[in-house]
């Protein structure tokens, strides 16, 4: 198998990544519309809410990857191609976040809405990996020489880390894990107490995908100038501190009925 693995449609020639990130975009956002939940916020408001989200991903995806090597970022700043040339998945994770909370804040939105993102999120995170996977080197997503089974050639003759399968791996097993949580944000079972945290089933995604990136990052072959770690690292220490409280530190939530025609 040679990387990067083009596809061809016809006369088309089709760069994976390319292919992959579209595919991602367009599915996940087509299965949150199929399987969001009713609720009672308005269009514009819904409008704001998603121009804030967008606009958060994008901002965070490219400011954490400015700091991926502080160094070369400060002496490339003149460099439009440099700055504009990666991005992060945490760093969109995370800043989608931001963006939303504050558009909430400001458009006097109060109940949670991550929920409906989380199925959408992991199957478009995977989506894209697959492209991640196929593009090879040119990515710089895989991980450092292993004698693993799992190994993989990406075309410099060197066994490496396929990460990008282990992401997918992993994000098929946290959607597994977060079905009990899903049933009951739809109301479909109820606990002993018969209500649901909203926006509990997100903040264990977050909690659980932060983790797995920090752990995984350590067998990426980035520089890691932060006391031994990277620019991945730190925001996801960051993300599971916030996640962490919210979990186990912020005391009682908002609890909303578990019931078949939940709104929010």
């Amino acid at each position: 198998m040679e990387f990067p693995f083009y596809l061809h449609i016809g006369s088309w020639r089709i760069h994976p990544h390319v292919l992959f990130e579209t595919l991602s975009y367009f599915i996940g956002f087509r299965v949150y519309l199929w399987t969001r939940r009713p609720s009672q916020m308005s269009k514009l408001v819904s409008l704001q809410i998603l121009a804030g989200t967008i606009l958060g991903a994008a901002l965070g995806a490219k400011l954490l990857f400015w700091f991926e090597n502080p160094v070369a970022t400060w002496e490339q700043l003149s460099q439009g191609h440099f700055l504009w040339g990666g991005k992060t998945i945490v760093g969109g994770l995370l800043g989608g976040l931001i963006g939303v909370e504050l558009t909430k804040r400001m458009v006097g939105w109060k109940s949670s809405t991550g929920d409906d993102f989380v199925y959408p999120l992991i199957l478009g995170i995977a989506i894209g990996r697959i492209g991640c996977f196929l593009t090879g080197l040119d990515d710089h997503t895989y991980g450092i020489a292993t004698t693993w089974i799992t190994g993989v050639n990406f075309g410099d003759g060197i066994m490496r880390h396929p990460t990008q399968l282990y992401e997918i791996a992993f994000l098929i097993l946290l959607a597994v894990l977060l079905i009990p949580l899903y049933r009951q944000s739809r109301g479909q079972i109820a606990g002993a107490s018969g209500t649901y945290i909203s926006g509990r089933m997100f903040q264990w995604f977050m909690a659980g995908y932060l983790l797995f990136r920090f752990g995984i990052e350590f067998i990426k072959p980035t520089l890691h100038p932060y006391l031994g770690l990277n620019n991945i690292q730190l925001a996801c220490l960051a993300g599971l501190l916030y996640y962490g409280w919210l979990l186990f530190g912020k005391g009682p939530q908002q609890r909303t009925a578990v019931t078949a025609d939940y709104q929010g």
